[in-house]
Formats: structure tokens, sequence, C-alpha cells
């Protein structure tokens, strides 16, 4: 992997993350930007939740279903600059232009998984995952160092159901100023589990779910994929190394050599739970009874989840008791119906689940390569 670094014309960083060493990266932004410190956002916290909500007026005006040939995502052109200056590339990390975190709030990063706009994650090579892979870790490490980052948090959302209002195959990373609520109260409940039982919460999670077998989706040499026994979304996977780690950081060369195969495997089977996609589906358009409709791709999100940066003895535990994992769901319940979140999950946070999670993991099973 060969990592180049530049900047946009308004100050942002950017870093291309090349397969091969010789790749010169030397175009030059030339679109008239303002400086990117005029935008700011501010963090409120909740006293009665005691959580933290980020306040970031400037996103109001973020790119929103740009046509294709205006992607912002693609390489530059002639007569269309976009946000990567080189006409080609194979991964490219930059700061969020309408950044939902910035300066002392933190920052926000884009990731770029591939230069075609018609791909998805699914569609890559495991060259080209694993390279993914590479720049997720390159920006844990480094955005982790920065010191007002508490903890960097590495996703992906998919598909306009989800909210994504780009349609090229990007995610993004968040390097918070805080502790994460969600995680938090992992942290929490690892604690109670060590005092109560005298050992590792992640641990015991991951042993259950291969001694009951009925949610196992995956289970490679160095990788376990399960459907939770809670699980709060209709399709839900989560993946965890065999070798518990806290973080993308210290992954070893086995796990992270296998992760590719594994990973494109899992998007695959996503694609797979309603019918192929491209096939023909029951989805809304088939009823209007003028044409027979395909099955779209799955929405999901993709979320990797990595101990905070900082010591974590104030929750009483160590952070390499933490276990980084992955999570990955779908809000579509069946084929062309969407879960939304309603009173009891919006209100409450109390969710219910309309799968069963045993009869997730059996579609999960079902729809695995040949």
């Amino acid at each position: 992997m060969k990592k180049t670094s530049t900047r946009l014309a308004d100050g942002r960083e950017l870093i291309y993350y090349d397969l091969e060493d010789g790749v010169a990266r030397d175009a030059v932004d030339r679109r008239p930007l303002e400086p990117a410190g005029l935008v700011h956002s501010e963090i409120r916290h909740d006293r009665l939740l005691g959580d933290a909500v980020a306040v970031a007026s400037h996103r109001q005006g973020r790119t929103y279903h740009p046509p294709a040939d205006e992607c912002p995502l693609c390489p530059s052109r002639e007569g269309r600059m976009s946000e990567i200056p080189d006409s080609s590339y194979d991964v490219v990390v930059f700061e969020n232009r309408f950044p939902s975190l910035v300066g002392d709030s933190g920052r926000c990063e884009v990731v770029c998984f591939t230069q075609n706009h018609d791909a998805s994650f699914a569609d890559l090579t495991e060259e080209q995952a694993a390279l993914v892979l590479s720049a997720w870790t390159d920006r844990t490490a480094e955005l982790g160092e920065l010191p007002a980052v508490s903890q960097v948090f590495c996703f992906e959302n998919r598909g306009e159901e989800i909210g994504v209002t780009l349609g090229h195959p990007h995610g993004q990373i968040y390097a918070y100023p805080f502790v994460t609520p969600r995680t938090a109260l992992m942290l929490r409940s690892l604690a109670d589990h060590r005092e109560r039982t005298g050992r590792n919460l992640f641990d015991d999670t991951v042993a259950d779910e291969l001694a009951d077998g009925r949610r196992i989706v995956l289970d490679t040499e160095h990788w376990t994929a399960f459907v939770p026994y809670a699980a709060h979304w209709p399709y839900e996977l989560h993946l965890y190394p065999k070798r518990r780690v806290p973080d993308l950081i210290a992954l070893d060369d086995a796990a992270r050599a296998e992760f590719p195969r594994v990973y494109l495997e899992l998007l695959g089977r996503f694609d797979r739970i309603f019918g192929p996609a491209g096939a023909p589906g029951d989805d809304a358009g088939a009823a209007a009874g003028t044409a027979e409709a395909v099955t779209p791709p799955t929405p999901y999100i993709s979320a990797w989840h990595q101990a905070p940066t900082g010591d974590l003895a104030s929750f009483g535990v160590a952070r390499h008791d933490f276990a980084l994992h992955l999570e990955l769901f779908t809000i579509r319940r069946t084929s062309g119906k969407l879960k939304f979140l309603a009173g009891s999950e919006s209100g409450m946070s109390v969710f219910i689940n309309d799968v069963p999670p045993e009869a997730a993991a059996e579609r999960l099973r079902e729809v695995a390569s040949r």
C-alpha cells in the first residue's frame, strides 16, 4: 500500500491509498472554495440523559442526490472538478466538507471505497477490500492520537432508505471528543459482568452463541459471524475476530488476511436475503402492472465498534477488555417493506423485532455463496 497525503483548495486533508507503490499523486485542486475553517460545530450535553448532541447548522447545505455526472466522489475530469483532484484512484479518504464534528468537537472523514460510481462494497475484489481495511486501520491510528479525540468510529451507510444522499460507494469515519452513549453502555455491562462472574462479557457472548449454534451464520478460522440473541433489527449480524482485540490496529495478520473474503461473503448474503439483486421481486412498482420490479440492493449500516482511545478506569474496565467487532444490519424487514422506528423505539428505546433472530440466521445461511 502507498499512502499520499495532500490538501484540497479549502485546506482540508485528502489521502490517497494506492495498491501500487509507483503511482504518483500530484494533481492540484483548483476549485475556488472558501477556507474550511469557517465551518464549526458545537457539542451540547443532555442533562437528563447524560448523552451529547452535535449542532452543525452548515450541514443544511450539503450535497443532496446529485446527478451521476456531477458526483463529488468520482475522480475529476476535464471541465468537472470533484472532491478528488486526480483522474483515478483506488481508495481515498478526505475531511468531510460538511462535517458533523470539527475542531475541538472532533473530526469527520469520508472514505471512498472505489472510483467506480455504480459499484458497491460487495463488488470489490478481496485485494480492494483489504486496502479499505488498511485505510480504516491507518485512520484509526492517526485520529486516535489527536488530543481532542476519545473514540474513532468507521462505518458505512448504504441506500437511500437509510438516508444516504450520495450514491457513490463510500463510508465515513467519525472521531468523537467523547465516549459515545452506545459504547458507554457496553463498557458498563462489561464491568458488571466481570464483577459478577470474573469473566469477559464479549468472550462469553461469542462462546454462548457458538455453543447454541442456531444463530451462527459463518464460523471461519479467524472470524465468527452470528445474529445476536436479542437482535434489534430484522436482519442483524455481529462479526468478531476469534482473538479478542480492542481495535482495528491490534488485528493480527491472519485475521486481517481473512477479513476481505469473510466480509464480502456477508455483504453478498445481505443482498440475497430478499432475492437476487436485479431479479424480479414483489417491491412497489410491480403492483402497477406495467412491468416487473426488480429486487433492489439491501440498504444497510455497517459499523465498527472499537475501544475508546484513552484509559477506561472510570468505567471499571481496562482497554484490552473491549472486543473489536462489526455490526451489520438492515432496516428492510421483508421485500418491499421497511422497519420504521415507531413510538416504542424512538420514544423509549425499546425495540420490537418482527423477525426472530433464529429465522434471520437461517435465512442468512440459506443465501450463502455456492
